[in-house]
């Protein structure tokens, strides 16, 4: 039973984006486009380019801006408050979903590869602010992104947990190889399961799987 996996756990970390709010919501679209016309501004290069370098950064590096900062010494504080710059009127409040992180027990934290203030603007629009105790957006990693493992590293050190102690909750399966290795407890939150090794749960319903924990 998925419960009795997760007995030990005292910290529960959950990515944002796609895994806090469903993705038929579709930020990313939103973001995508506001990440090609960066690209397209900054480097001069026209649309086409713009998409082909975004799609390639991110599958090469776990995010754009890191090819972006690798590649062309972008300067990552304006990317992320231009790209983050969105509407937010897809989202609707989730009380299920609140009620059963707020249930959880021990301590709930945010890691994205977003920012902080975006990330802040995504749960007060699904009625999920002042649930965590904490949220940490990829300036905390040092610009370092998920699934890079010295990011993980640099997140839980600050925050203290202990990885043998604590369950991810992530969309990307990439970005939970390293905490597997770290010792965590593993989910797989996406409309789709992967046989993976590092993958010990998936589910396509966060607040029902939430839900059998309690």
């Amino acid at each position: 039973m998925p419960k009795d996996a997760f007995s030990h756990v005292t910290t529960w970390v959950f990515d944002l984006d796609n895994t806090l709010y469903p993705p038929q919501a579709r930020l990313f679209d939103q973001i995508e486009v506001r990440m090609t016309d960066y690209v397209m501004a900054t480097l001069g290069v026209d649309r086409d380019t713009a998409d082909r370098m975004r799609k390639e950064y991110w599958a090469r590096y776990g995010t754009t801006l890191t090819g972006l900062m690798r590649e062309h010494d972008v300067d990552p504080a304006p990317y992320l408050v231009d790209v983050h710059d969105i509407s937010l009127d897809h989202l609707e409040p989730d009380a299920a979903l609140a009620s059963h992180i707020k249930a959880l027990p021990g301590r709930c934290i945010v890691y994205t590869n977003g920012t902080a203030p975006y990330a802040e603007r995504v749960l007060a629009a699904r009625g999920l602010e002042g649930l965590f105790d904490a949220i940490y957006g990829v300036e905390h990693a040092d610009f370092l992104p998920k699934p890079e493992r010295a990011a993980f590293e640099t997140i839980f050190s600050k925050d203290g947990l202990t990885t043998h102690d604590a369950a991810m909750f992530e969309d990307d399966p990439r970005n939970l190889r390293a905490p597997h290795d770290m010792g965590m407890r593993t989910v797989h939150v996406a409309p789709d399961s992967l046989e993976e090794s590092h993958i010990h749960f998936h589910t396509d319903d966060l607040t029902g799987f939430l839900a059998k924990l309690l």
